[in-house]
């Protein structure tokens, strides 16, 4: 069987796994990423939407070439059809980007190559290898050959449906109501408005979660839905999803000429991401946002930590538990906080009936927000109606 060495090998080439494999290499360190799939980035399992504000923080400058379209603002809409239109002088963070996610995670590869890491597709992890109890590497089978992959340290990137984690001993299960069933169609000859993503919540709409549009331009936009785990009956994702597409005139020369689904993890985060010789980043990791789903700049910011944490444990030569466990550090400190804040208000919001949603989005639409984030829509939510952010008012 053939044999790799390297210092980190990483599983999985999304957003988290490149941009970790980028700053282990940078850090001088032998680094093999592989991805199971044939291509990086496709096919599509993402809404594509970002805020802007934290490509920045990890050192990503945006590039024409993975923006699809750039978003005036946001439209929050509620069952009724009582709605907030916010521009991005009052978007904050919330609104940003539409991308090519598929070039977007090709660049972060790029990225990575540059810095010196290795990439091998088609290359999925089939196991851990442990001696005498440690975690050596991991078993792979690669363009149909099983390999082995002999390593210092693992990065488990490999998305919600995280494997290596499992392997590995790291408790990785989920509550049923911290799982969203999700269902996307890209819809082309739409009339959405091209400028503005729009968000439609409410319990008839899409319960436990949302309803979105993403415009890309030129009448294409993604048009999905998430429903919260607890009240996702079979098939109904796309029940609800047909139901609104069929009932919105913007839609009625519309057509679907792509379709994606799967599951997203909405829970506040692991216990730990970390134990000797291993670091979960990302959606392995659970570290996604909770009320959106959304995950992109969790999986770039905690792939970066474990990168630059990883180097600095290989100056001692040392990645136990605790050598690593300054990764767990960094993302709580940046992100537990609001993670929890969210998580708490996604079990709120389900809760609410249509009517309650008419009158917190009518509550909001009549504020002086200067600022448009979940923060401040709490605060004014928070004002109105105290019992919805009960048990979390500390955070807001």
């Amino acid at each position: 069987m053939k044999t790799y060495k390297c210092d980190v090998i990483i599983v999985g080439a999304g957003p988290g796994g490149s941009m970790a494999a980028k700053f282990c290499a940078q850090g001088g360190l032998n680094t093999i990423l592989i991805e199971k799939k044939a291509e990086i980035g496709a096919p599509l399992r993402c809404a594509e939407g970002v805020s802007k504000k934290w490509l920045q923080e990890v050192g990503i400058e945006p590039d024409p070439t993975w923006i699809c379209a750039d978003m005036k603002g946001a439209i929050i809409r509620s069952p009724s059809g009582y709605q907030f239109k916010l521009d991005e002088s009052k978007a904050g963070s919330e609104v940003g980007y539409v991308l090519e996610r598929h070039l977007f995670d090709k660049a972060l590869s790029r990225d990575a190559v540059e810095a010196g890491a290795k990439i091998m597709l088609r290359t999925s992890c089939t196991d851990v290898i442990r001696k005498n109890g440690k975690l050596i590497g991991i078993k792979a089978k690669s363009m149909g050959e099983d390999i082995e992959i002999h390593a210092d340290v693992i990065i488990a990137a490999d998305g919600y449906e995280s494997q290596v984690g499992r392997w590995a001993g790291i408790d990785t299960n989920l509550e049923l109501n911290d799982l969203c069933s999700c269902l996307q169609y890209r819809m082309v000859n739409c009339d959405a408005d091209m400028e503005y993503c729009e968000f439609v919540i409410g319990r008839s709409v899409a319960p436990g979660g949302y309803l979105w549009i993403f415009p890309k331009g030129n009448g294409v936009a993604n048009v999905g839905i998430g429903i919260m785990g607890t009240m996702a009956k079979k098939g109904e994702a796309k029940t609800y999803l047909d139901k609104f597409i069929g009932s919105d005139p913007r839609f009625k020369n519309s057509q679907p000429v792509e379709i994606m689904g799967g599951f997203v993890s909405t829970c506040p985060g692991m216990d730990c991401a970390v134990d000797d010789n291993i670091i979960l980043v990302g959606d392995a990791a659970r570290i996604i946002d909770p009320i959106t789903g959304g995950g992109i700049c969790h999986a770039c910011r905690t792939g970066m930590y474990a990168g630059k944490v990883i180097v600095e444990a290989s100056k001692n030569g040392d990645f136990s538990k605790a050598a690593l466990m300054p990764y767990e550090k960094m993302w709580r400190d940046r992100m537990e906080d609001k993670l929890y804040r969210n998580w708490m208000a996604k079990e709120r919001l389900a809760e609410l009936d249509d009517e309650t949603i008419d009158e917190l989005v009518k509550l909001i639409s009549d504020s002086d927000i200067k600022e448009v984030n979940v923060y401040n829509l709490l605060k004014v939510i928070k004002e109105k109606f105290p019992k919805v952010v009960e048990g979390f008012e500390d955070l807001i």
